[in-house]
């Protein structure tokens, strides 16, 4: 998609969202969005189901309620993104910089960020951290980051 187009949808999406005659909800469903820019981009509520995103900076974007089940956001920089009540099952967020901010609270998901997350956090090492999240952090079993990583990094079982 060309960014002029981009910016035509975001424009009526916008008048959508403010309530003003002649504003669309943006549909963006199934739209290679790899090289237009989307930064600071408002698209709550907006369709991007099954949108490819892969490599594209959001940077400030806002995304709160979005549907982006099934999209690759796979390298996307999702820095201070607004994900707040977005859909995003079945999403590919492999090698994406995720947003560990309250914008991320209320994440709609199926259990593969879940365990991509968990997968992180069982591998902190906690030498220096109080006992009891040691110990706490110690029963997430590592197998989610070996199933999330092993097409990547990790070879153990």
């Amino acid at each position: 998609m060309e960014q002029e187009e981009l910016n035509r949808i975001l424009e009526l999406h916008k008048k959508w969202l403010n309530g003003e005659s002649g504003g669309i909800k943006a549909d963006l469903s199934g739209a290679d969005l790899r090289y237009v820019d989307l930064r600071d981009a408002d698209l709550r509520y907006a369709d991007l189901c099954g949108v490819d995103l892969r490599g594209v900076d959001l940077y400030g974007a806002d995304l709160q309620y979005a549907d982006l089940r099934g999209a690759d956001l796979r390298d996307a920089n999702l820095s201070g993104v607004d994900l707040r009540g977005a859909y995003l099952r079945d999403a590919n967020l492999d090698f994406s910089v995720f947003p560990l901010w309250c914008g991320s609270f209320d994440i709609k998901d199926n259990g593969r960020l879940a365990k991509q997350l968990l997968g992180h956090i069982a591998r902190l090492n906690l030498d220096n951290a109080p006992r009891d999240l040691q110990k706490f952090i110690s029963k997430i079993p590592k197998k989610f980051s070996n199933d999330i990583c092993k097409r990547h990094y990790i070879n153990e079982v």
